[in-house]
């Protein structure tokens, strides 16, 4: 399964960015589908999810500004992040979970959150 993300870029604090990845398959077919980030000397954290169905879950880091969501007819899982803060600052990658518990990861896209 290749994922290929894309919308990263540079902004400023408050500002907004939009994240899509696009899934080289049938998007319904996985279990779950979610984005990661991963800031500079730190772990890979979990920053949304949208899973069989659509249950959607959100790290309390981002409840409240960022949306996921995914175009089912385009095969793609996207990430809108609204009021960005300095500490959004990361690499942002896409994963799909399949139902064999098998993961996929896109190639991450950068985000920067500077004045």
């Amino acid at each position: 399964v290749q994922l290929q993300a894309s919308g990263g870029g540079s902004v400023q604090p408050g500002g907004s960015l939009r994240l899509s990845c696009t899934v080289f398959s049938r998007i319904l077919s996985f279990r779950a589908a979610r984005w990661y980030r991963q800031a500079p000397e730190k772990e890979r954290e979990f920053v949304a999810s949208i899973s069989t169905g659509t249950n959607i879950d959100y790290a309390d880091s981002v409840k409240g500004r960022f949306t996921i969501s995914r175009d089912i007819a385009k095969n793609t899982l996207n990430l809108q992040m609204n009021n960005l803060k300095p500490e959004d600052t990361a690499v942002y990658y896409c994963n799909v979970l399949t139902n064999s518990r098998r993961n996929y990861w896109g190639q991450g896209t950068q985000v920067t959150v500077s004045s």
